[in-house]
């Protein structure tokens, strides 16, 4: 991991717009910058600061909007904690968990403190990490939430895993049996099966997918074309362990691999020794991996950002900074035009918070099929009482948000917002229990739960349920 979003400028630079692309830069700017940020299911957004030791909230205004925004500091982490490059989720019951970090306080750490945040509260608290000696690093590890909401943990130096119930905060260690090599520098992709994805670095270019229920790795063949670049950080000895006794010889960098609506995931890379261009590649499942388009303007994605548009194009951020557009329907690779800089993730409203400092606005739509649907819900509901709601699709069909391997920001979760007809005004209820954390889950039927705020305006309203900025169609309630 290069340390390349320390802190973003307020204010880059705009080029000129292509395909009808916009970027609107919030009224109010992050106080000190933001390395990256996470969605909250109350419909707020968790940011690091630039600083790394303080945290913050982004609040929508009452009509729903980020760019007229307000930001509130939150919390501290734990003394001795302030991680750069870790790992992290959003869980079920809407609190947030960090594991590790390639850096603590600056300084190349592989630390395996963690924390979890509760929004309730605005405060963090330790967590303990899984029991053994190969657990005295973390680092920059792939993490992910499983269908059942566990959160799954990869040990970056060996191929060790965890997994940890949110409910206990019990860690349980996991054999990783048949994994090809260690998980240093991968990222997950959940897949709609169950099953995770991933591209292999250090045995590039093999890829495979883990199957929590059988605890095995299965492998996907090769991507075809290589999307690991070349070590290119910090030369053939990174002491790490317990006396730093042991030698961690990076394997290189890759980037951001995304599930599609299509079911297929868009795979990027970074330029590898001996070529001069930078590959992706695409995994249909049941037909294997092809060649993807190269990276425009001699550009790659080492250890970057991608989300997932509401029109189904990923958005892929160059290690310039520049944005670029997958359209899967045509195979283009599309130069936007816009300089990003900084951390991408999907925004309730459909648009692609960038770096903490501006919206990105996608140029198309969804499509029907890819909206949550509402078929039980409350017709009323009373300020501060909790319902539950059920459907189809309210975990969306990706994570819609990616990096190499850590800052992990997944959104497939179920939001709900509720507007007054009367006035407008625009008001989250906080989720929790959601049914599943899968993703792409069809016709099944699925459900969460939902705080109605106390602040809430009463009477006629309507609500939708929001998964990766796609909303259901609205359906009526009345606020009592």
């Amino acid at each position: 991991m290069l340390r390349r979003f320390l802190l973003v400028a307020a204010f880059a630079a705009l080029p000129g717009l292509v395909h009808g692309q916009t970027v609107q830069q919030l009224k109010n700017q992050p106080p000190d910058g933001v390395i990256y940020t996470l969605q909250l299911t109350d419909g707020t957004v968790l940011a690091q600061g630039g600083n790394e030791t303080d945290w913050w909230v982004l609040t929508p205004d009452n009509t729903g909007s980020y760019v007229n925004g307000t930001w509130t500091q939150v919390g501290s982490l734990p003394a001795g904690y302030s991680p750069y490059a870790n790992a992290s989720e959003t869980l079920a019951d809407g609190r947030v968990l960090i594991e590790g970090g390639e850096y603590n306080f600056g300084n190349f750490a592989f630390t395996n403190l963690g924390a979890i945040y509760d929004p309730a509260t605005q405060k963090w608290t330790s967590v303990k990490p899984p029991a053994g000696n190969a657990w005295f690093n973390i680092g920059d590890s792939p993490s992910s939430i499983l269908p059942d909401g566990d959160f799954l943990l990869g040990e970056k130096f060996t191929k060790e895993m965890a997994e940890l119930n949110p409910k206990t905060l019990k860690w349980k260690n996991l054999k990783s049996k048949g994994k090809n090599d260690f998980n240093a520098e991968e990222g997950w992709t959940l897949m709609p099966d169950g099953t995770i994805l991933t591209v292999d670095v250090l045995d590039n270019p093999q890829s495979e997918d883990y199957d929590a229920k059988t605890g095995k790795w299965t492998s996907l063949g090769s991507t075809v074309v290589n999307l690991q670049g070349p070590q290119n950080c910090c030369g053939n000895c990174i002491p790490y362990g317990k006396h730093d006794q042991k030698c961690y010889d990076p394997p290189g960098e890759i980037g951001p691999a995304l599930l599609m609506p299509n079911g297929s995931v868009f795979a990027t890379g970074a330029t590898h020794t001996g070529f001069s261009v930078a590959y992706t590649a695409i995994y249909t499942p049941g037909s294997g991996w092809a060649a993807g388009p190269e990276f425009p303007n001699n550009d790659q994605a080492a250890d970057s950002f991608g989300s997932l548009q509401i029109d189904g194009d990923p958005l892929i951020e160059g290690n310039s900074g520049e944005l670029y557009d997958y359209n899967p329907g045509t195979g283009d690779f599309t130069d936007t035009k816009i300089n990003g800089e900084g951390s991408l993730m999907v925004l309730p409203s459909g648009q692609i918070l960038v770096g903490g400092y501006e919206v990105y606005n996608t140029k198309g739509s969804y499509e029907s099929a890819w909206q949550p649907t509402i078929s039980n819900y409350p017709s009323s509901v009373t300020p501060g009482s909790t319902y539950k709601i059920s459907g189809t699709q309210f975990n969306g069909l990706s994570q819609a948000n990616s990096f190499g391997d850590e800052f992990q920001c997944n959104t497939n979760f179920p939001l709900v917002q509720i507007a007054n007809n009367s006035t407008g005004h625009v008001f989250f209820a906080k989720t929790h229990n959601h049914s599943t954390m899968a993703v792409a889950t069809g016709s099944q039927t699925v459900s969460t739960e939902f705080d109605v705020p106390s602040n809430i305006e009463t009477g006629a309203s309507t609500l939708v349920v929001i998964a990766n900025g796609i909303p259901s169609a609205p359906v009526s309630i009345t606020v009592q």
